[in-house]
């Protein structure tokens, strides 16, 4: 168990807002690509969630270290704490997974449940990194949402996916241009 107000966001300090929004915009393009996967081949898609965990709770781990130089959070905390909360995560995608296999959810079905997952882990996680995650959580589950209600999901989600980058651009800039 980790104590939330170790990564609490009460003093954020120094944004690096360049560093974080190339960030976001990366793992937006990589939630892309994986729904890409899933309308392509299915069964492909659950192992590309999976590794895409790994990647999400490393990138998270790199922006809270950026946050923390300029406050007075250790490091050692920031990993516990985040390490925490991936692990976690794999260990559901993995059970998720594991019903997949058994023949219990179909591919499509074990994509859409991973992404939910992942998104959900990646909401949760914006309350300790930043708003960054958790707007890239909604992303997330918008597009599972959207996945098993347009046929044509694709260009969908990559509509929903500049509208989210546009919107994390324009918030950026209006508290930016607020706290000056």
């Amino acid at each position: 168990m980790y104590d939330d107000e170790i990564m609490a966001e009460s003093n954020p300090g120094k944004r690096h807002f360049g560093i974080e929004q190339t960030v976001f915009i990366l793992l937006v393009l990589l939630s892309l690509v994986g729904i890409f996967i899933t309308d392509f081949n299915p069964d492909d898609g659950y192992g590309y969630w999976l590794l895409m965990v790994f990647v999400f709770g490393l990138l998270s781990v790199f922006i809270a270290w950026l946050q923390a130089k300029s406050s007075d959070v250790s490091f050692a905390d920031i990993i516990k704490a985040q390490g925490m909360h991936w692990l976690h995560t794999i260990i559901v995608v993995i059970a998720a997974t594991f019903l997949n296999k058994s023949g219990q959810l179909s591919g499509v079905s074990a994509d859409l449940v991973i992404l939910l997952i992942l998104g959900l882990s990646t909401m949760l996680n914006g309350f300790h990194v930043g708003w960054e995650f958790s707007l890239l959580g909604f992303f997330l589950v918008g597009c599972a949402v959207i996945i098993g209600y347009v046929h044509a999901f694709m260009w969908a989600c990559v509509v929903f996916g500049i509208v989210i980058v546009i919107a994390s651009f324009m918030r950026a800039f209006w508290f930016r241009s607020a706290d000056d």
